[in-house]
């Protein structure tokens, strides 16, 4: 049985979203953003940056990263068919985005959501707060001209549509103001489909219901 450790709405969802449309038995041990247990002695043994999801997989072993969990879940589980054919363009297209998405966008997350933890807390934190959500909305913008709708990719769902709708439900880091203002309209909509998919509905429900 695969093991997340994870909260609720955060970079956990991922993981739990590919398991559940995978089809594979799993566990949710909570860990409490709100309450710092990120930060705990016990959590660091697991994932020594402080940072989720971390998911130990049936073999023992603990991975960390989202991007590596999501690829990892769809090696262990390739009738399920969570990325393009291998050596397909589309392949290509869906590892480039994911690391897109990895690179250019989780970072910025961080910051936005954090940034006294890169800058003096006040005038200074907020700007660079704002820096960083100036810099979420270009690269969420990238992402939204590639959509091709329904999916992200032409040929069907993918995990890069799990990764790319939980970016869009960020709302904190991104600013709820510019979300309604439509300017991702594609993701949204993209959004809206991954969490009627018959599997990882409940686990959105769980993740974003509020």
């Amino acid at each position: 049985m695969f093991l997340i450790f994870g909260d609720k709405g955060s970079g956990a969802f991922s993981a739990e979203a590919a398991l559940a449309e995978a089809g594979a038995p799993y566990d949710f041990r909570t860990i409490s953003l709100e309450k710092n247990e990120q930060r705990s002695p016990e959590f660091l043994a697991i994932n020594p940056s402080g940072k989720m999801p971390a998911v130990r997989l049936p073999e023992g072993q603990i991975l960390t990263e989202s991007l590596a969990i999501l690829l990892t879940v769809a090696d262990h589980f390739p009738n399920a068919r969570l990325l393009p054919p291998q050596a397909s363009p589309e392949r290509g297209s869906a590892y480039r985005w994911l690391a897109f998405m990895a690179a250019e966008i989780y970072p910025m997350v961080e910051i936005s959501d954090y940034p006294e933890r890169f800058a003096p807390k006040g005038d200074q934190s907020d700007a660079l707060r704002q820096k960083a959500r100036e810099r979420i909305r270009d690269r969420l913008s990238i992402v939204e001209r590639q959509v091709a709708g329904p999916w992200f990719l032409a040929g069907g769902f993918s995990i890069l549509d799990i990764y790319a709708a939980m970016f869009s439900r960020w709302r904190g880091s991104i600013g709820k103001d510019w979300l309604a203002a439509g300017h991702i309209p594609n993701l949204l909509a993209l959004a809206k489909s991954v969490s009627q998919r018959e599997r990882i509905g409940p686990v959105w429900e769980r993740h974003f219901a509020n």
